[in-house]
Parts: C-alpha cells; sequence; structure tokens
C-alpha cells in the first residue's frame, strides 16, 4: 500500500508519512486537530499499521502523533486567548465544514465541567479539538492545560495506533467500528447536557417556590 493508490485523506496522510516517517504522522494529526473534519481516527490507525510494516517504530509513532496532538491544541488555545470569544466565533463561522454550533457546545460543556473537559474531550470525536478554544479564551493555566492534553491524547492516541498495529491490513476496520462508538459518544454528551440542564432547572424551581 502506498499513496499513489489511493486517495483522499487516506492516501494523503499515507504520501506525509511516507515522505517524512513518523514526524509526517504527526504533522497530519495536528492539522486534524486544526480541522477537524480531519479523522483522527483513520490517521492513526493507518500510523499504527505502517508502523507493523516496518517503516516506522511503534513508539515512534506513538510519540510523534501525540506531540502533533499537543501542538495542534496549543495552536487553538492561542486562538481563543490572542482573539477571544467574539472574534473566534466569527473566524469560524467563515471557514468550510466548521459549526460554529460544535464550538458554543465545546464551550458550554467547559463552562459547565471546567479543566476536566479537557482531559475527557481529548477522546470526544469533534470536541476534542474544539475544547482547546473556550480553554484558550478562558486563559486555563498553560501547566493545566498541557497536561490535560498530553494524557488525554496519548490514551487516544495509543488505542488508535495499536488498534491499527494489530489489524495489520485489516486496519480500516477501526474506522467503521469507531463510527459506531462517535454516534454513542454523542447521544452520551447530549443526554448528559440535557439531563444536567433539568436538574439545574428543577433545582431554581424549587428554590423559587421556597423564596415565597
Amino acid at each position: 500500500m502506498n499513496a499513489a493508490d489511493l486517495d483522499g485523506i487516506t492516501g494523503w496522510a499515507i504520501g506525509l508519512m511516507e515522505g517524512f516517517g513518523a514526524p509526517g504522522a504527526g504533522l497530519a494529526i495536528a492539522l486534524e486537530n486544526l480541522f477537524p473534519p480531519l479523522p483522527s481516527e483513520v490517521i492513526l490507525p493507518l500510523a499504527g499499521f505502517t508502523a507493523s510494516r516496518g517503516d516506522m517504530s511503534l513508539i515512534a509513532a506513538l510519540c510523534w502523533t501525540t506531540l502533533g496532538s499537543v501542538i495542534g491544541a496549543l495552536a487553538l488555545y492561542w486562538v481563543g486567548a490572542l482573539l477571544g470569544r467574539e472574534r473566534t466565533v466569527a473566524i469560524a463561522a467563515r471557514l468550510p465544514l466548521v459549526k460554529v454550533a460544535d464550538i458554543e457546545k465545546a464551550e458550554a460543556w467547559f463552562g459547565r465541567h471546567g479543566a476536566k473537559t479537557v482531559f475527557f474531550g481529548r477522546m470526544i470525536p469533534l470536541f476534542r479539538s474544539l475544547i482547546s478554544v473556550p480553554a484558550g479564551v478562558e486563559r486555563m493555566p498553560m501547566g493545566t492545560f498541557l497536561a490535560l492534553t498530553l494524557s488525554g491524547s496519548l490514551i487516544w492516541n495509543t488505542i488508535f495506533v495499536m488498534a491499527g498495529y494489530l489489524l495489520g491490513e485489516s486496519w480500516p476496520l477501526v474506522e467503521q467500528y469507531v463510527g459506531i462508538l462517535s454516534k454513542v459518544v454523542v447521544v452520551a454528551v447530549v443526554v448528559a447536557v440535557v439531563g444536567f440542564v433539568a436538574v439545574r432547572l428543577r433545582e431554581r424551581r424549587g428554590a423559587g417556590r421556597h423564596a415565597r
């Protein structure tokens, strides 16, 4: 398998890995963070598969993809920190395939759950990129942001790189199964947010009755 045999995102990612090795995998993941429609669920297993062929070491694949995740997250953190919420949202509204509603959801989630969203958000499709923006807007301490991003990204990347490494030529199966998992996770997040809002509304109504 090589870049000439494939097209689309897969061919592009293979081209980077063929040209630059493990740093190419890191570059692909950094760009995936900056442009969420690029799927890490394809790039990471592909990096694992490439490692299984001996074109790069498994440790190098894990280290470079995790470094790419951190660099991409840092870039979005500083976008939020330097531009602020209003200008960031205005720019996002002009970008293709990026929905302002998705940024607002990530922002709301960050507002409710604080720092832990940066860790767990690294393991939720789409949120894994966008959660860096509200962290930057709120100027989360850099040490905390880096520690949470690094640990969350390392777990996510290891799962998918190892899947590609172990599956070998069958690595595209990962994309099929993660599509189902992604939908389950998104539904779970929506249910959790709706439940949180319902509980808060009930508490406010109860407080209003007692105030009378």
